[in-house]
Parts: C-alpha cells; sequence; structure tokens
C-alpha cells in the first residue's frame, strides 16, 4: 500500500532505532534530566511530545504551501504552542497530581529542539501522512530513551517502578540500600550517556572520525 511504502516505512521507523533524535543528535536532554526520576511522568511526557510533534507535523504539511517563507518560524510556534495548551489543560483536567509532577516542563515542549526540527526538516517539504509518521516516529523515539531512563532512575533510586515497591523487603533486611544519585540528574546524563555508546557501538557508522 501507499501509505505505508518504503518512504512512510523508514519516516516512522528510522527514529525508533538507528536514526533515534536522541542517540544521534543528542537532542531534547533536557527533559531527560528534568522528568525521568520517576517512570509516570517520563511516559506522560513521552506520550504529550509524541502527541504534540505528530500532531503539529500533520498541521504544518497542511499549510506548507500558504506560509510565507519570512514567517514560517512564527507559524510552527503558534501552532505548537496551541497543542502544547491543549495538552497542559487536557493533563490538568484528568491527572492533576502528574501535572504537578511534570510542572513547567509540559509547557517547554515548545522549545524542544526535535520538535522544531521535525516541522522545519520534514513537515514544511512532504505531505501530511509521510509527516504524520515522521513526527510519531520521532516523538516514540524520544520517549522510548525517556522511559528506559526513567525505568532504571525509579528502580535503583527507589525500588519501586511506577509507584509500586518492586524489590523485595527480604533485599533490604539483607542491607540494600537504595541508590540515592539515581535520583539525581546527572544520573539521567550517565544512562542516556550508557545507551549511546551501546548505540553507537552497534552502529560504527555513527561514529565521528578522528
Amino acid at each position: 500500500m501507499a501509505l505505508f511504502d518504503k518512504k512512510n516505512r523508514a519516516a516512522f521507523i528510522e527514529p525508533l532505532s538507528k536514526n533515534n533524535p536522541v542517540l544521534v543528535q543528542v537532542l531534547g536532554i533536557c527533559s531527560a534530566l528534568a522528568v525521568t526520576s520517576k517512570l509516570e511522568p517520563a511516559i506522560v511526557m513521552a506520550l504529550s511530545v509524541t502527541i504534540v510533534v505528530a500532531i503539529a507535523n500533520v498541521v504544518i504539511a497542511l499549510l506548507r504551501k500558504t506560509i510565507p517563507n519570512n514567517i514560517r518560524v512564527i507559524v510552527q510556534l503558534v501552532v505548537v504552542a496551541t497543542l502544547v495548551t491543549i495538552v497542559s489543560q487536557v493533563l490538568q483536567a484528568f491527572a492533576f497530581d502528574l501535572n504537578k509532577q511534570l510542572s513547567v516542563y509540559i509547557g517547554l515542549i515548545i522549545t524542544n529542539c526535535i520538535l522544531m526540527g521535525r516541522l522545519e526538516a520534514f513537515a514544511m517539504t512532504n505531505k501530511p501522512w509521510s509527516s504524520f509518521l515522521d513526527g510519531a516516529g520521532n516523538g516514540l523515539g524520544y520517549g522510548l530513551i525517556l522511559v528506559i531512563v526513567g525505568f532504571f532512575r525509579e528502580l535503583l533510586g527507589s525500588g519501586t517502578l511506577l509507584g509500586y515497591q518492586v524489590v523485595p523487603d527480604s533485599f533490604y533486611e539483607a542491607g540494600y540500600v537504595n541508590n540515592g544519585l539515581a535520583i539525581l540528574p546527572p544520573m539521567a546524563l550517565i544512562i542516556t550517556a550508557v545507551i549511546v555508546w551501546i548505540h553507537r557501538s552497534k552502529n560504527p557508522e555513527l561514529q565521528e572520525k578522528n
């Protein structure tokens, strides 16, 4: 089917694997520091960014031929700001506690380099369906890293996942202690760096040449 031709499959799948925006371009790191001390807010941020990127890509792709070149960035920002506001209001209505945990970081989706990069590099030159797949793929690729980082930070730092204790009491009775460093921002960088190292080890072509 044309909807899932080679180009469209690549637009969706590549950001989930080889061309992950966090691992290759090292984008979106700030939110990885801020919202991954627990798994739940990491998942919510991942879904929020994915929804915003995918829908924003579609809107810009639909409007791309009517947007004057000299104000295209302003139009992109207006579209993104509108979508982020809607997401923020939905979270306040249905997940107020999570919205408080994420604090200003939902609003800062507007400044996410992945989002603006995909609008400028892809949506401005491609059709809506391809742009949707590209946005969804890049959002999910970004979200995948957030979830992995949040998984290890919460597990190592709190002994829980999604708020439920997973480290048995017998471990604590035997002397096990939660790693306090895991819930501090530097651990997000450390875990992300390890993931980048593994990713580039498996893909030598991504390694910088001296």
